[in-house]
């Protein structure tokens, strides 16, 4: 199903308007990543996508329902969030309970919502953890617990809200074969993140925003090899990017293959001679 932000704005109670006539079109199975200094706006506009916040002017569509007309319950069917804050979310008792809260809430048979929890916990590498409280885990596991919440939905959007942070490089990993591995199911993937080099990797996507606004949506090699505007939102470009540009490459590499395949060409010999 395709998400549609229709000339979105939106105003916090005491006034301060957080999103400014907003339009994006996300298709089904694309994975997008929504990157920005702090305020800019990013998490106000995700938490429309599953109805936490309605839009003050404009509207939202998620395939067909209005988000408007759908209680966030309703809406949880289809899109998971994984917060930033894992004690925002976290619920029951044990880790095993609280993976298996999401299933139950659609209705799932209990057989079937401990199935979609331990496959879950199997996926975040946390199975040996299910009868542990989730307050005795560190804040990284914590994160990984309700990211495992969200998998156990099998929800055709999942929105991650800076899932990478304070997580080690081992951490980081996982998530990324995550990432990918939704992608593969063809699931749709959107995530805010500071992490540009991780986004570079996994996202082929690209919405940058400042103030309430996008400032650009493209491909991720066009977006994040605009130093100029990246600047204004105060974030670099990922280090091969800032690395082909120091040497004079005019591509834009994502990956270390691509930098390579790039540089060899630069310096192949003159064959027309």
């Amino acid at each position: 199903m395709n998400l549609d932000v229709e000339e979105v704005s939106f105003t916090y109670p005491g006034g301060v308007e957080a999103l400014r006539d907003v339009s994006l079109t996300i298709a089904a199975g694309e994975a997008v990543a929504i990157i920005g200094e702090n305020g800019a706006g990013k998490t106000t506009l995700v938490k429309h996508l599953n109805g936490l916040l309605k839009p003050t002017h404009g509207r939202v569509t998620i395939g067909d329902w209005d988000t408007r007309e759908h209680s966030v319950a309703r809406m949880a069917a289809r899109v998971g969030f994984v917060f930033q804050n894992p004690d925002d979310q976290i619920v029951e008792q044990t880790v095993g309970d609280e993976v298996a809260f999401g299933p139950r809430r659609l209705g799932r048979a209990a057989p079937d919502a401990l199935a979609d929890a331990t496959a879950a916990l199997e996926q975040v590498e946390l199975a040996a953890e299910s009868k542990t409280h989730p307050y005795d885990l560190t804040t990284p596991q914590r994160k990984l617990v309700t990211l495992a919440s969200v998998l156990a939905m099998h929800t055709p959007v999942v929105i991650f809200d800076e899932p990478t942070m304070g997580q080690d490089a081992r951490g980081v990993a996982l998530i990324g074969r995550i990432i990918e591995t939704l992608k593969a199911e063809q699931r749709t993937v959107i995530i805010i993140t500071h992490d540009i080099d991780f986004c570079a990797t996994h996202f082929e996507r690209v919405v940058a925003m400042a103030n309430g606004r996008v400032l650009a949506d493209g491909p991720a090699g066009r977006v994040l090899a605009r130093a100029d505007l990246l600047a204004t939102t105060n974030v670099e470009p990922p280090q091969l990017i800032r690395l082909a540009q120091a040497l004079g490459l005019a591509a834009a590499p994502l990956s270390v293959d691509e930098f390579i395949r790039a540089w060899t060409r630069r310096n192949e010999p003159d064959r027309r001679a």
